[in-house]
């Protein structure tokens, strides 16, 4: 009788901290890769900025006066009149190059910075709705090629890649990723906010559960759009492989990929408001520049690891289930 062969056992998954501690190792070794968040970040604080505040202030006054025309109380009127003339004077169309999931990290996008210690940031004001939709256009582009460089550059000091491919390959399928990401995020928002508002209308006490299912949603879907576009830099896929790469890893390891996700969304958010603390008008405020920097581009790197490490572990589970196709499946 013969005996059964006995296989190996199958290794454990890639740790969460192992991978960040190799993303840190890996940028402390690469330091130039820190140049677009730092030039970004330069731009949004140094630079001029781009103002919205003429065109949009007299819509947002007419806005106003429709909601009061329809029974809005008075007080809801005001809160809403001071919180937008605070916050429009100080945002720079400038911060669109801060694109998402694809894009160059920055810290001043979030802060909406008006001096800086060279005085107060010239202001270049969009004179007219056509060179706003202009500008929208023409930064939304730029941001999606910036920020699928930079991930086609920390992926390239990372990690050994399978292909090789140039930046115009990086760019154009980038481009193409951020279309069909945006397109389905229409498709799907639009949708759902018309559901809620009708939740809102029948009962606006539902309207907590509404959203507490939705945040559950998105906790499911927030690991294949993190990983998404890594195919693309890692492997050399187009953007639609990519996609379907990322929502195979995460059937499978949905548990650890979204520890991972959410141990870098607790760093990142957390050391944020560390490097928030210098004023504007200081300049120590580059000592918080080159903080954010290093830990985002680290924290990328990392993923970069992990998803290496974890495809590579898949395989190996996946060919020790072909070689002995009665072991227990998980």
């Amino acid at each position: 009788m013969e005996t059964p062969q006995t296989l190996p056992p199958i290794p454990p998954p890639p740790g969460v901290i192992n991978a960040i501690k190799a993303g840190m190792d890996v940028i402390s070794a690469h330091l130039s890769v820190l140049l677009p968040p730092l030039a970004l970040d330069a731009l949004l604080w140094l630079g001029p900025r781009l103002s919205v505040n003429k065109i949009f202030s007299d819509l947002f006054e007419q806005m106003l006066a429709l909601n009061a025309g329809s029974g809005l109380p008075p007080e809801n009127i005001t809160s809403m009149r001071e919180m937008m003339t605070e916050w429009l004077p100080k945002f720079n169309l400038l911060g669109i190059l801060r694109t998402f999931p694809v894009g160059v990290s920055s810290l001043m996008t979030a802060k909406l910075p008006v001096a800086n210690p060279l005085g107060a940031q010239s202001v270049v004001e969009v004179g007219s709705d056509a060179g706003f939709l202009g500008w929208v256009f023409l930064l939304t582009l730029t941001g999606w090629a910036a920020g699928g460089l930079y991930f086609n550059w920390v992926s390239r000091v990372t990690a050994s890649r399978e292909t090789v491919f140039g930046a115009g390959r990086a760019v154009a399928q980038t481009w193409l990723f951020s279309i069909v990401l945006a397109a389905l995020s229409f498709m799907v928002g639009i949708p759902v906010l018309v559901i809620l508002s009708i939740i809102n209308l029948i009962s606006p006490g539902m309207i907590q559960a509404a959203i507490f299912l939705l945040a559950l949603f998105s906790a499911w879907i927030i690991v294949p759009v993190f990983f998404a576009p890594h195919g693309m830099y890692l492997r050399g896929q187009n953007a639609f492989t990519s996609i379907y790469a990322s929502l195979r890893m995460a059937r499978f390891t949905l548990p650890s990929s979204s520890m991972f996700v959410l141990t870098v969304f607790i760093i990142s958010q957390g050391l944020n408001y560390l490097w928030s603390v210098p004023a504007q008008d200081s300049w120590m405020m580059l000592v918080g520049i080159a903080g954010h920097a290093f830990v985002t581009t680290a924290l990328l790197a990392s993923s970069f690891i992990y998803y290496r490490d974890m495809n590579a572990w898949l395989e190996t589970v996946f060919e020790r289930l072909k070689t002995n196709p009665a072991a227990p499946q998980t």
